[in-house]
């Protein structure tokens, strides 16, 4: 393999999307090889379609809301997104909450309706899709309709566990996917909770996983048969309590049981295509894909931060999407792509968004989390398959076999100063000096 071979790109908080020359070097021992082990195949890049972000939108001029839209969803755009979520009633990130029906014990959801998305959601979601119209879908609710649940109430509570209720949500789930595709949107996945574990003074209810289990097998995969629906059903979306503050509690370190309680059932699993799990979910998720290898797995939630954007914060992303790829995932989700200044939500946490849209200038800022992004959905297109690594650099970097042939590198280099990457390929060592901080992505072939 000969210098024109390989093609370096990396971004450091001064320079961003630099390409560089990388050496093929002699007499140089390698602390990154790949092995050529093929993994799980990727699925694809994307974020959640959320009312904030739509608002934010309506600041940009049409040339720059045009820009944002290619370098997200285009095939050839800079992100290259082919699968994205979006929230069936409201998300914490809506300007107000709702769900698709209000009308107290309407059972057989004959007043269900979608007329608030036609304002915000689906606007949003049929631009993307003039972009990429192959891109994928998947939905999940922040909170039943509040006459399902008790206390009856968008945030807090649960589902009430009553046989014509949980009929009625099934149901509920079955008009949300017949009334998109009347909208000509394919929901292409269903995941049956957003946080499962999620007890919050946002849209939210808790499930077990006995509910989850008992839902699936007895409710929701039943009736997605008996209409004739071809929607994935996955088992998400599953978080976890504040991690080790509850594990001292429980003396328990068993986060995979939510998964493993409902998949260990064959009636329920025999409905379930894939697994989700966000945030503390990634503690659990080498479990349940050494148990489940034959299922698909995503991240359905990138962890928000703090409304700053700061390239710390977009190191430690760096981190999440290392450690869900190593870990099994097919799929990595962000949460808000677009939001305004500070991305304050409507219950007051500020969070982080790859695009700032200022209102007081009608300007749009591509945060450190945008290039994160970037450096694996940029080259790593689904069809692509996890390889192997080794090494003492393996811990802060990820390898794919790329759909056309190529082989990619992404890799972080954490400390402060330069560090000396030699990466082999089995047949050359190529010598890499990393920037402090940055994050690289490294194409041989």
């Amino acid at each position: 393999m000969t210098k024109q071979h390989i093609r370096w790109i990396s971004t450091s908080q001064q320079h961003r999307w630099m390409e560089k020359e990388a050496t093929e070097a002699t007499g140089v021992s390698a602390n990154l090889q790949l092995t050529g082990e093929l993994f799980q195949e990727v699925d694809g890049f994307g974020g959640c379609f959320n009312e904030l972000g739509y608002v934010a939108l309506q600041h940009l001029s049409e040339e720059d809301r045009r820009q944002v839209f290619h370098s997200l969803f285009h095939p050839e755009g800079e992100q290259r997104f082919s699968i994205c979520r979006l929230p069936i009633g409201a998300s914490d990130y809506a300007l107000e909450w709702y769900s698709h029906n209000e009308t107290d014990g309407d059972l057989a959801m004959e007043h269900f309706s979608i007329e608030r998305d036609r304002k915000y959601l689906i606007p949003y979601i049929k631009e993307a899709l003039q972009y990429n119209p192959d891109l994928k879908l998947f939905a999940s609710p922040w909170s039943p309709p509040t006459w399902m649940k008790s206390p009856r109430a968008y945030n807090y509570g649960t589902l009430r566990w009553e046989k014509d209720i949980l009929q009625a949500y099934a149901l509920y789930f079955v008009k949300f996917v017949q009334a998109y595709q009347e909208e000509g949107i394919t929901i292409h996945q269903i995941h049956v909770q957003n946080e499962v574990i999620a007890d919050q003074k946002f849209p939210s209810c808790v499930w077990t996983g006995e509910q989850l289990r008992e839902f699936i097998r007895d409710y929701l995969g039943p009736a997605f048969a008996e209409h004739g629906l071809n929607t994935e059903i996955w088992l998400g979306t599953i978080n976890a309590p504040d991690p080790w503050e509850e594990l001292i509690k429980k003396r328990t370190t068993d986060f995979d049981d939510y998964a493993f309680r409902v998949l260990s059932d064959p009636e329920a699993y025999k409905y379930i295509t894939g697994v989700g799990y966000q945030w503390a979910g990634k503690h659990a998720i080498q479990r349940t894909v050494q148990s489940y290898p034959e299922l698909r797995y995503m991240q359905t939630e990138n962890e928000c931060g703090d409304g700053n954007n700061s390239w710390d914060y977009a190191k430690y992303v760096f981190n999440l999407f290392q450690h869900y790829f190593n870990n099994g995932v097919n799929a990595y989700i962000y949460w808000n792509m677009v939001l305004e200044p500070k991305g304050r939500s409507t219950w007051g946490w500020e969070q982080n968004s790859m695009v700032t849209v200022d209102p007081a200038t009608a300007g749009k800022t591509e945060n450190p989390e945008y290039d994160v992004m970037k450096h694996y959905s940029h080259f790593v297109s689904p069809g692509s398959k996890r390889l192997g690594l080794k090494g003492p650099w393996s811990g802060k970097a990820s390898a794919f076999l790329l759909s056309d042939g190529r082989k990619a590198v992404v890799i972080m280099n954490p400390f402060k100063d330069k560090r000396v990457l030699g990466l082999s390929d089995g047949n050359s060592v190529f010598q890499i000096e990393m920037e402090p901080e940055s994050f690289n992505t490294i194409i041989l072939g």
